[in-house]
This record gives structure tokens, C-alpha cells and sequence, in this order.
């Protein structure tokens, strides 16, 4: 257990004993979202930003510290006044914000917001990450695989894939390979579990085999990840989920639909321990 994890349990703790000064906590919080927002708006020249600063967030900008995994902005539900606001305390704390689920119509407005900043657009992910001039991506060491079943199924791979890359791993994308022609994922797998691979994403909609298949096979954790692929009895991702939730291969453990986030920050957990304890070794 780590030193911050030791700090988290401490403050559990006290809060449970209801020891903290929760009034004046909740002071602070509201302190620090509208200094975050009232900054955001002076930076816009968008009227249609004017209501920047009667939004309050509260942005986590130590969970990466604290947890090993950083805050993920949920784009798909949220307008571009609040993404922005909550990207900007982000990133005066972490250096780094990355916002999943973008609406297209909404890149544009991030990219004129954050113009002094460098803003990464990754199509496939449907993502968009920004980056301090500062900033450092992390380097693990850690080496997850992610593959998909169907072309189809790349928007949420992707996801995964990128949630890993921005938690310091080294990624290797493998895609469509799916149970209708599995003689298309032999060679590929064989390569990725040459390269000590430590843990494998596999995306799948429509039945959801593919998880089980590759769970069968490898020596490492799997992390099914249904999509709402699929259409019918059991479609948008129902049955692939079930099939995965079903499985009699050892090893698979299985995320929520289209949870390509917390695909990718299961697998990252476990490669980045799996380094740590081969940079341990190796000392």
C-alpha cells in the first residue's frame, strides 16, 4: 500500500468519526470551482461561454496521484461550458485533461479555448486530450493489448486504448478478429504474448464470444469489454455482456457496454503493477 493510499484511509476514517470541519471544507470547494470557472470565462471571448462562472465543479486533479488513475471528463452528457471549466482545473493542478465522448460540434470550441495549450483529438476514441506546455505523459512500462472482434467495435477500443497510453503503458491494438474467421487472431495473438504482454482488453458486440476465446488461451487477465454492437434479441450490447458475464474461461473479468474507460484503467492497474514488480526484480 502506497503513501497516499495510507493518507485516503486516514481521512476515511476521520471523516467517519466526523471529525473534519466539513463547513469549512465545503467553503473551500466552492472557493476553488468558481475561482476555476470566473478564470475560464475571463479567458473566453464566446458570448455563448458568458454562463461559465455559475457553473461549480470540482474537479479531482489528485485521483492520478492519490489512485494511480486520472479524473476522466464525461463529455457525452455535459455542454461545452462546464467540459471546459472543469478541463481548466485539471489542468492548473495535473497539467493534463482528458475528455471522453465528444460531441464533434463541440472540438472546435475546446481547441479556440485551449489555444495556449496542446489539444490532441483522437476521431476514433471520440476523445480529446490537452496537455500543459509542461506537461510529461507518463512511461510505465506497462504493456496492455487491446483488441476488438469487429471494426465496428474500434470507437470503444479505441477508448481503452488511449485510457492506458494516457496512464503511462505501451499499447499494442489488434483489431478484427472476431469468432466468424478466428484464424485471423492466431498470428497476432501469438506475436502479442511475445512481447510479454501483461494484460488484454478484448471488445466485442453481437454474442460476445471473443472475450472467452482469447481467456482461454492466454496466461494473462482479460477484460471483456461488451459494445452495444448488435441489434435484435439481445442487442446494444445486452447479450455480448451476458455471454462475457457467463463465461467458463478462467481470467475474464468483464466491464459494463461501451466502458471503454474503465476497460482501460483495469488493465493499466494491473500492467502498471506487473512493471513495477519486473523493475523491482530487476534491481
Amino acid at each position: 500500500m502506497n503513501h497516499y493510499s495510507d493518507e485516503q484511509l486516514e481521512l476515511l476514517n476521520l471523516l467517519l468519526q466526523e471529525e473534519l470541519p466539513q463547513h469549512s471544507s465545503k467553503e473551500d470547494e466552492r472557493h476553488n470551482s468558481s475561482h476555476f470557472a470566473q478564470e475560464m470565462e475571463q479567458k473566453l471571448q464566446n458570448p455563448q461561454h458568458n454562463d461559465v462562472a455559475r457553473i461549480e465543479v470540482r474537479p479531482d486533479p489528485g485521483r492520478e496521484r492519490r489512485k494511480g488513475t486520472p479524473e476522466v471528463i464525461f463529455g457525452e452528457t455535459k455542454g461545452v461550458a462546464q467540459i471546459i471549466a472543469m478541463a481548466q482545473g485539471l489542468l492548473k493542478e495535473s497539467g493534463r485533461a482528458i475528455v471522453s465522448r465528444v460531441h464533434p460540434e463541440a472540438i472546435g470550441s475546446l481547441q479556440m479555448a485551449f489555444q495556449e495549450y496542446t489539444v490532441r483529438v483522437h476521431e476514433a476514441a471520440r476523445a480529446v486530450v490537452i496537455y500543459r506546455p509542461d506537461f510529461v505523459r507518463p512511461h510505465s512500462g506497462g504493456h496492455v493489448g487491446v483488441i476488438s472482434a469487429g471494426t465496428s467495435d474500434i470507437p470503444v477500443a479505441e477508448e481503452a486504448a488511449l485510457t492506458a497510453e494516457e496512464m503511462g503503458c505501451h499499447v499494442t491494438c489488434i483489431y478484427d478478429v472476431g469468432v466468424a474467421g478466428l484464424h485471423r487472431l492466431i498470428e497476432p495473438l501469438r506475436n502479442l504474448l511475445a512481447t510479454d504482454v501483461d494484460a488484454i482488453i478484448v471488445a466485442a458486440g453481437m454474442d460476445g464470444a471473443l472475450p472467452s476465446v482469447v481467456a482461454g488461451i492466454v496466461p494473462v487477465p482479460v477484460i471483456g469489454l461488451p459494445t452495444s454492437i448488435g441489434y435484435g434479441f439481445g442487442g446494444k450490447g445486452i447479450a455480448a455482456l451476458l455471454s462475457m458475464l457467463q463465461t467458463c474461461a478462467p481470467g475474464l473479468s468483464v466491464v459494463n457496454i461501451d466502458n471503454g474507460v474503465g476497460a482501460g484503467i483495469t488493465a493499466a492497474l494491473i500492467a502498471n503493477r506487473v512493471a513495477q514488480a519486473r523493475e523491482h526484480q530487476a534491481r
